[in-house]
């Protein structure tokens, strides 16, 4: 089974390359971040006509969330991150997949720091700590995937130096992802390449993706019964190079054959 997320930044605006790839790389679940779309605008006509069923939380402009499903429909379980009912952003669905819980998450960017977005980025880090803790108590699989916004180490990053007071890089950043770990979550990507460097992102700007100028920000949380089956990660970086493309690349993770329920 093939489990991918990809910040599509603009749902329709990058849709041909999104239906490309989804063609290219036939993925079994996507996770998509930034639809920049409101609900009714949402491509779902030609993702149905790709083969996939698809739940989405958008929003006009910025944000929204969406998971997608090869040959099947998704189950939503949750539309927003429980905590703060005043809280108006896109940025989480979850659904049931297969016997698993995947949850698709947009977590904010946080600058410039110091600053309320900087506040507002912890607070949401607190609010996503404390239903993952939720999440695993239930003892089923559980994927939390999606663009996180945080490089967790300098091995993520090309240029450390350079970001010590980017809001993706500050240290209460990497601390609240490291807590967020501690529960029980595996970092797949690093769990499978613990010394490599992989990006995700590379910016528009100063040719970064010609001069590797990465970071890793996209990523998959494994709950301990997902993480038994895990058996391939990467990043389809060649994606990054397409025509009229995001600044991402997706992320996948494969996992073993196998119901879920067999490592419970």
């Amino acid at each position: 089974m093939k489990i991918a997320t990809y910040n599509v930044n603009g749902v329709n605006g990058r849709l041909d390359v999104l239906l490309r790839w989804l063609e290219e790389a036939s993925p079994d679940v996507v996770c998509l971040q930034e639809l920049k779309a409101p609900d009714p605008k949402f491509p779902v006509k030609a993702i149905e006509a790709a083969g996939y069923g698809a739940i989405w939380h958008g929003q006009k402009s910025w944000n929204g969330v969406a998971i997608l499903a090869r040959d099947r429909e998704p189950t939503l379980t949750r539309k927003g991150l429980p905590g703060d009912p005043d809280d108006t952003h896109s940025r989480y669905i979850e659904a049931a997949i297969d016997g698993m819980v995947i949850g698709c998450l947009y977590l904010p960017n946080g600058n410039p720091y110091p600053g309320p977005k900087f506040e507002y980025k912890l607070a949401w880090f607190d609010r996503l700590t404390a239903y993952a803790a939720e999440l695993l108590e239930l003892d089923v699989p559980v994927i939390l995937a999606g663009d996180y916004n945080v490089m967790p180490t300098e091995l993520d990053v090309y240029k450390p130096e350079r970001w010590v007071n980017d809001a993706l890089f500050r240290i209460e950043v990497k601390d609240a992802y490291h807590r967020l770990l501690e529960q029980g979550w595996t970092d797949a990507l690093r769990q499978l390449h613990p010394g490599d460097r992989v990006y995700t992102f590379w910016d528009y700007f100063r040719n970064a993706f010609a001069r590797d100028a990465g970071l890793r920000i996209d990523h998959f949380l494994l709950s301990p019964h997902v993480t038994k089956r895990l058996s391939a990660a990467g990043v389809d970086r060649h994606v990054r190079g397409w025509e009229h493309t995001s600044d991402h690349a997706p992320a996948w993770i494969e996992l073993s054959d196998g119901p879920a329920e067999e490592d419970q």
